[in-house]
């Protein structure tokens, strides 16, 4: 067997194959979650690989949470964590600028995009939530929160919309912004003071009021104003490549 072959100039190893073939048979013989998998002798039996590599395979495959060992019961299928992966080996520092403002422009259309969510789901209670928050932020100026106010303000609308996976992006990405903020911040600073004078910066408490009235589009139309910034950024970026 080959240990390895390009793809897309990128190297696939004898783990990485054994790794695809498990969960083609995982799919062929149609496990389910809580379903027991055979032990490492009957899959490497099954595969025609070796233990050694079977077993890096299987490490791997429990890293991302497709499966786990319970006790007297083996291996078994779990339902993995989408974005738990991605939670683990996200590293800002380490990241490439491309891939840094791919990132904030996803952050950037997502929260634009949940504002129809925001509005078929908010209650009394998550109105009460949010203002007791925008109160407890002060604004630093050129529209800059607290790092604590900032996220705690944007995870609760991410939370508002009752989708988990959105609610769990926010805790990605909350690190990854922090970083681009500190990284970019005499770019982020001049443009801020810029919408100031001009009076197109949007407040926390300018969002809320939209929410508290019932006013989607004026809420909609406020948030794309309020990541106008990064926007701006990242039209820059872009010209400058």
């Amino acid at each position: 067997m080959r240990t390895f072959e390009a793809i897309d100039n990128k190297t696939v190893t004898l783990v990485d194959q054994i790794e695809n073939q498990l969960l083609t048979y995982f799919k062929n013989n149609k496990f389910q979650i809580g379903d027991e998998i055979p032990n490492e002798t009957e899959l490497a039996n099954a595969l025609g690989v070796s233990r050694s590599a079977l077993r890096e395979a299987l490490s791997r495959l429990k890293m991302m949470g497709l499966i786990e060992s319970r006790a007297r019961r083996g291996m078994v299928i779990k339902e993995p964590s989408l974005l738990g992966g991605m939670k683990k080996i996200i590293a800002p520092k380490i990241l490439c600028e491309k891939t840094l403002l791919d990132l904030l422009g996803f952050r950037v259309s997502l929260e634009i995009g949940i504002s129809e969510y925001i509005f078929a789901n908010i209650t009394s209670e998550n109105i009460q939530e949010l203002e007791t928050i925008v109160r407890m932020g002060k604004v630093l100026g050129n529209n800059e929160y607290p790092m604590a106010s900032e996220y705690m303000f944007h995870s609760k609308l991410y939370q508002i919309t009752q989708n988990n996976m959105i609610a769990e992006f926010q805790d990605i990405i909350h690190p990854v912004l922090n970083f681009i903020k500190d990284k970019f911040r005499e770019v982020f600073e001049p443009i801020n003071m810029q919408l100031e004078r001009q009076d197109r910066l949007v407040s926390h408490s300018d969002l809320l009021d939209h929410i508290k009235a019932g006013d989607k589009e004026g809420y909609r139309k406020a948030i794309e104003q309020h990541f106008l910034v990064y926007n701006i950024f990242l039209k820059m970026a872009k010209s400058e490549k």
